[in-house]
């Protein structure tokens, strides 16, 4: 059997348009740059409901919650400190995947949990 004539399913949405893409981009990449940034995405994107730029507003909260779930478990001594170190290199990968997903116009899930968040904030 010939392999090489059969899609690979890398976990890419195609579910928006390339206008669509277009236009929610710049407020795709301001989800991921802090709190505030997340904050302005979600008002940027209040009227217009851009399905990309909503699709990274629900990656961006749900790694923000994952961020400060890690920081309250990293109080806890000894264990937690090195539950959080490691979850610190995590979370900072997931982030860089995230702000290269967004500025490359692509809906691909958050490496670990972005499936999970897809699932959890699908209402934002």
């Amino acid at each position: 059997m010939d392999y090489k004539h059969i899609p690979q399913d890398d976990g890419t949405r195609t579910g928006s348009t390339g206008s669509t893409i277009e236009a929610g981009k710049t407020t795709a990449i301001i989800a991921y740059i802090t709190v505030i940034g997340l904050v302005i995405a979600l008002i940027m994107n209040g009227d217009k409901k851009n399905p990309f730029a909503a699709y990274h507003i629900r990656q961006s909260l749900g790694l923000m919650l994952t961020s400060f779930a890690v920081s309250v478990v990293s109080m806890i001594p000894f264990v937690g400190w090195l539950l959080g170190i490691v979850a610190a290199f995590a979370l900072l990968y997931m982030w860089i995947m995230g702000i290269m997903g967004a500025a490359n116009g692509r809906e691909k899930p958050l490496p670990i949990l972005g499936n999970y968040y897809l699932d959890w904030f699908k209402t934002v």
